[in-house]
């Protein structure tokens, strides 16, 4: 109710599949040139994503693909399999440095980059492949991709009129969820927070269709449509000055989105952590990045560049985090 409906579907959900097809050990580590640690975390954080990897995996978009040139979906099919069914302890991820400007035009080997500003463009740039060809699509079909299958969910923000009740609804897309740590000690709380309703001031100016008039008013964001995998944003850079915020922010292995939605009744909506990037140093703007994962043999291992090595939930679970993957 409230959201438009696609004219076409080009990905549809059914085809998803969630578990992985086949079991097996980690794959192989990532060589890096220089400072290409943040490429190397995202890479092998998206290879250990079990429906994308599985998507990749059949081939199915390269059978079909037309794009000319550069083209993200057709890099992260080679890569995935690269990793997994490589013999050697690490391998050099070739094709995403040499297309590196097509991903991403402020990106430039060799320079200290961010990781999650790597994923989003990462993410675009698969979006982008997967729309290809098709031109004047809408905006709700354009949601519909594998990307957006996976990725992708809604969030609701709802206003309502204090004066007369009324509510509001407005609904946005997202890849991503980018989250103030500031005052958290947990990740629930973080979220708690978020879906919090806040009232506006009469300077926010909400214009009430009710009441024909500007009103003081109430927002609340929810999760209106939960993606099959959840990506969070921790942020560890100050808004205000810009330090790293270098503190623990508790967060769960299984993350239960009910008390989020939109729609807090019912069954709840259990999340997994399958992975999770880390920033080691002083600030911001330097240091290193370094990631966990859980391969399809339900194991966690931590990946630090060409190094892949074994590790317990505790581990991961005590980590300083930067972002957060769960898959439903």
């Amino acid at each position: 109710k409230g959201m438009a409906l696609p004219q076409r579907i080009p990905f549809p959900p059914e085809k998803i599949c969630m578990d992985w097809q086949q079991r097996q050990r980690p794959g192989a580590g990532l060589l890096n040139l220089g400072n290409t640690c943040y490429i190397n975390v995202i890479l092998q954080c998206l290879t250990y994503t079990p429906p994308l990897a599985n998507y990749l995996l059949s081939h199915e978009h390269s059978q079909s693909c037309q794009q000319q040139g550069f083209c993200m979906m057709c890099i992260m099919e080679v890569h995935i399999r690269k990793v997994l069914h490589s013999s050697d302890s690490a391998i050099l991820p070739g094709a995403v440095l040499r297309d590196l400007k097509f991903i991403g035009e402020e990106f430039e080997i060799g320079r200290q980059e961010n990781a999650y500003e790597f994923l989003r463009c990462a993410l675009n740039a698969m979006q982008r492949a997967c729309l290809s060809g098709s031109s004047n699509t809408d905006i709700s079909s354009q949601e519909t991709t594998i990307v957006h299958q996976i990725f992708g969910g809604f969030m609701r923000c709802r206003v309502t009129c204090l004066r007369c009740q009324a509510v509001t609804d407005s609904y946005k897309a997202f890849l991503d969820v980018s989250l103030d740590i500031t005052a958290a000690s947990s990740l629930t709380t973080v979220l708690e927070d978020c879906v919090t309703p806040r009232e506006l001031d009469l300077k926010e100016c909400f214009k009430c269709s009710k009441c024909k008039r500007k009103v003081a008013a109430s927002k609340r964001v929810t999760i209106h449509q939960a993606p099959r995998v959840l990506t969070l944003c921790l942020e560890r850079a100050d808004r205000w000055t810009g330090r790293k915020i270098s503190k623990f922010v508790d967060y769960p292995e299984y993350l239960d989105l009910r008390p989020y939605m939109s729609d807090t009744a019912g069954e709840p909506l259990l999340c997994s952590l399958y992975a999770i990037v880390v920033h080691s140093g002083d600030t911001c703007l330097e240091g290193h990045f370094f990631c966990y994962t859980k391969a399809s043999n339900g194991l966690w291992y931590k990946m630090d560049d060409e190094s892949v090595d074994n590790c317990d939930t505790h581990t991961v679970l005590g980590q300083q985090a930067y972002l957060l993957f769960y898959v439903r």
